[in-house]
Order: structure tokens, then sequence, then C-alpha cells
């Protein structure tokens, strides 16, 4: 089996709670999105994948290195880059002298070539402009935009995102999509959100977890291709229906089981997540 990730019943155990439960994934270049309710094991996940923590059980195999040696975990961690749902700041850095210092980090030791790199990453996320800026007087949305341009240094081969589109803007978020799929045409992304729409714009392949397992693992297509003949439209809300939400036009659309002449529309990525979730509690209805 080859990958950029390779995951072998992977355990993760916090006391008496299972956290990742039996967990083998194969991962590739590419964008992989991780869907799931909170608490359902993304983040634990991709601390692992980041080398953060060590699981109680199972094999990781990261860049071709073996996860759980010392030695080969330093090798991965100078091709990965990571931004975690709070990433902390030092007090008192600019925008520069933070991504800088993670460079440090990284090794990139000619400063010339170091601050090259930072300037680099810093206009990708758009933030050259405010690269004197104090970290504390920019906004949230820059403060993600910051993570993420020193998780973006050494044009790393393994990417980890945890809730990047989280504080952005419509616009920033599509510029964001915008570089996710540049990213991916040669590195491995892997991106954990809530934001369905996110994984429909920039994502091939879909991973579902739920309560420490996953529960679909597939392409993009195949996913929204469950929910075909499960949503339909109607000028007023369907009580039948696993959940609705109301559109633009006005019109209410249903997912779950159609009455009789329904008036079917194309699934996307949230019905075919609302369909195999079941409608949890807190979705529309």
């Amino acid at each position: 089996m080859n990958g950029s990730v390779i995951m072998t019943e992977v355990v993760q155990r916090f006391g008496s709670t299972v956290a990742l439960d039996s967990v083998s994934l194969c991962l590739s270049p590419g964008v992989t999105g991780l869907l799931g309710p909170n608490g359902a094991g993304k983040t634990t996940l991709l601390r692992i994948l980041a080398t953060v923590q060590e699981p109680t059980s199972g094999q990781v195999g990261l860049l071709g290195f073996d996860a759980r040696s010392e030695r080969e975990r330093l090798a991965i961690r100078r091709r990965l880059g990571y931004v975690p749902q709070e990433l902390g700041f030092p007090r008192g850095f600019t925008a520069f002298a933070f991504v800088e210092y993670m460079a440090v980090l990284k090794e990139l030791v000619d400063p010339k070539t170091r601050r090259a790199e930072v300037r680099r990453v810093l206009a990708l996320v758009g933030l050259d402009s405010v690269s004197t800026k104090s970290v504390s007087k920019l906004s949230g949305g820059m403060r993600r935009r910051l993570g993420l341009a020193q998780a973006l240094l050494g044009q790393p081969d393994l990417l980890l995102l945890d809730e990047p589109t989280a504080g952005l803007d419509p616009e920033q978020r599509a510029a964001f999509r915008a570089l996710m799929l540049e990213v991916g045409r040669a590195a491995t992304l892997v991106v954990a959100t809530h934001q369905t729409e996110d994984v429909a714009a920039v994502c091939g392949r879909v991973v579902v977890m739920d309560e420490g397992s996953v529960t679909f693992d597939g392409s993009v297509p195949d996913f929204v291709g469950r929910a075909q003949d499960h949503v339909w439209v109607a000028d007023s809300p369907d009580v039948s229906a696993l959940a609705h939400r109301r559109t633009a036009s006005g019109r209410y659309r249903h997912v779950g089981d159609p009455p009789i002449g329904a008036e079917f529309a194309q699934p996307d990525v949230e019905d075919a997540y609302l369909l195999l979730r079941g409608a949890p509690e807190g979705a529309m209805r």
C-alpha cells in the first residue's frame, strides 16, 4: 500500500475515552477533507499525523518514515506543515518576525534565503502589506492566515489544517480555496473542517468521522452521489424530512425519504453529510 500517509488500526485512548477506534487510512497527494461533528476524533487524528502525540496502538507511516521512531520523526517534521485549531503567538512579535521565528525552528539557516521564504509565504496568504504590524493588532482572520503562512514554509510535502477557514470572510475564504487547490497539486493536504462548502470547493476526497471511527472514505462525487434521490425542494418545510434549510430563493431544501411527487434537486456535500449523519441534534428541522 503506497501513500504519503499510512495509518493501520490506529487507536487513541484518553483514560476510558476512545478518541480513535481502529482507524486505517492511506492518503496520497491531493486534498482530503475531514468531516465530522465535535468530538468525532478529527483533531486527535491531525495531532497524530503532526507527530504531536503518539497513538495508544497501531502503526503510522508518514512520507515513507515510521512516526514511532524519534529519529524518523525529525525527518517527517522537516517536510511537515501544521495549523492547529488554536495557534499561540509569542508576545511582541510582528507578523514577519513570527514567521521568521518559525522558519528558524524549521532549520532555514541562511538569513537571506530564510527572509525571502518568509516574504513568499506572507504574500501567498495576503499579509505582505501588514508584515511589520504587531500580531496583537491583527484581526482574527489575519491571525488564521498568519498560521497558514508559517505552515507553508519550505513547501511541505504534508500539510495539516484544523478548521483553517474559521474567522475568514467570504473573500478570504475564496482566496484560501484557490491556494489550497494549488498546494494540493504536489502535496498531501488534510483539512479538518465543519464547512461542507470548503470540501466541495477544494477536496477530491472526503473522510467522515463519528465517535472515533471512519464512517465514509471516498471521492467527493461518490459521497454526494449517495444522496441522489434523497434531496427535494418545496415551498414550505416538510416535517417528515431528516433536515431542511431555507434557500436564497425562499423555498425549502429537504434531505431524507422524499414524498410521492417530490421535486428533486441535485445533492451537494451538506446533503450527503446530513443524510449519513441521520440529521443529528442541531440540524434544522
